[in-house]
């Protein structure tokens, strides 16, 4: 299993028991999907390898608590500390027609209702008190918020996202 065919789940962040079970600092709005798994990719030294889970549980607002079947010393646990967990990206639920994850965006066009074409999604940017969209135009990069209110329509099919930003704005990116 390759990375770029997972999303990140969270990572290991601390030894709960002398029996090798884990806290996990998830990445997610709702923790209560990641309490019934069976398994999980560990990130270890870059490759990711399988465990399989003995027992679960929230612990907690966003932590999960995990033991996982053949690590039971806190030496073992000890040697997944700080570990990066990943799950396939088939194990993402749908989402409504308006609603996205920021890897399905990857490659859509971005249309402004005033502007016109602005330019490809390289990536998104969610490292700042706002998720920006990351747009290249001809090798400049023009970054626009996030905003529910900028965003107007999100077409999965024609891999298109029109927004409706602030006036000179984009502008400000091409002088």
């Amino acid at each position: 299993m390759l990375k770029k065919d997972c999303f990140y789940v969270g990572k290991i962040v601390k030894k709960y028991s002398f029996k090798g079970e884990l806290l996990i600092k998830l990445d997610t709005d709702e923790p209560e999907m990641f309490e019934d798994m069976e398994s999980i990719f560990v990130d270890l030294r870059n490759n990711l390898v399988p465990f399989f889970i003995e027992s679960s549980q929230l612990h907690k607002s966003e932590l999960l608590r995990i033991k996982f079947e053949d690590v039971d010393t806190e030496q073992d646990a000890d040697a997944l500390l700080k570990s990066e967990l990943y799950l396939p990206l088939e194990f993402l639920p749908k989402l409504d027609d308006d609603k996205f994850y920021f890897h399905e965006i990857i490659g859509f066009t971005v249309e402004d209702v005033n502007f016109g074409k602005v330019g490809t999604v390289k990536s998104v940017n969610d490292s700042t008190a706002q998720a920006l969209f990351e747009i290249d135009r001809d090798g400049i990069e023009i970054l626009i918020p996030m905003n529910d209110d900028f965003i107007k329509k999100v077409d999965k099919k024609k891999k298109m996202i029109t927004v409706d930003t602030p006036e000179g704005l984009i502008e400000l990116y091409l002088q």
